[in-house]
């Protein structure tokens, strides 16, 4: 579940897109840009940085905030704009993407997965393409029609050689061998959990990977 931290004035647009992102399955928290830099410094590090910069007097140094608090690069950042702000305003290093309000969580949603992914670098020979499905094979990461997912190592395992070996067949002991290796002393019960907790991370009612397999285990399909 992806954490989204925004940096405003707490006015009642950002509260209400923080609250309808939460309604979306997003983690949201709220700060006042003086409190920015303890929050970065002392709070679970977000997955994105969406700063309203409606105010004039706001302007975007999460960057460098984040270098001296946590290190290395920052995540993605969004910055919120009103529809008259965009003809003459001259983006500053550091933005990713802009939104211009009033606009709606969902819209705010698409943009927040279009910045995560193309945050990934990777190589083509790297990732796995199978429909709405792609694995990033360099840096151990998936997605769902560019929604980022956070697996466990055993989940990724399991699904990175499910979707090598598309529409093949494996028993159950087959995917014990195969993934958790000849001196598994688990039962085959294992590979049912763990598909079970795939199945809810990359499926929905609009995407469909993992296919049961009466009596015998599973099979990986991509839906049309």
């Amino acid at each position: 579940m992806q954490r989204v931290l925004f940096v405003g004035h707490g006015s009642d647009t950002v509260n209400a897109l923080s609250r309808e992102l939460e309604a979306l399955g997003y983690r949201t928290a709220v700060c006042p840009p003086a409190e920015a830099e303890a929050t970065l410094a002392d709070e679970e590090p977000p997955d994105v940085l969406v700063v309203d910069l409606t105010s004039p007097s706001e302007e975007p140094t999460l960057p460098r905030l984040w270098r001296e608090a946590q290190g290395g690069e920052p995540p993605p950042v969004i910055a919120l704009l009103d529809q008259g702000q965009l003809p003459h305003y001259e983006f500053p290093l550091g933005i990713d993407d802009f939104l211009l309000l009033p606009a709606s969580a969902a819209e705010l949603a698409a943009r927040i997965r279009q910045a995560l992914r193309r945050r990934v670098p990777v190589q083509s020979e790297d990732v796995l393409r199978c429909g709405h499905l792609l694995i990033d094979l360099a840096n151990y990461k998936v997605f769902v029609a560019d929604r980022p997912v956070n697996l466990t190592y055993k989940e990724y395992e399991l699904l990175r050689f499910l979707a090598t070996s598309a529409n093949k067949v494996f028993t159950r002991e087959a995917l014990l061998n195969k993934v958790w290796g000849y001196d598994y002393y688990g039962g085959a019960r294992t590979v049912d959990v763990h598909i079970r907790r795939l199945r809810s991370k990359i499926e929905d009612r609009h995407h469909s990977f993992i296919e049961t397999i009466r009596n015998v285990g599973y099979r990986f399909h991509v839906s049309s």
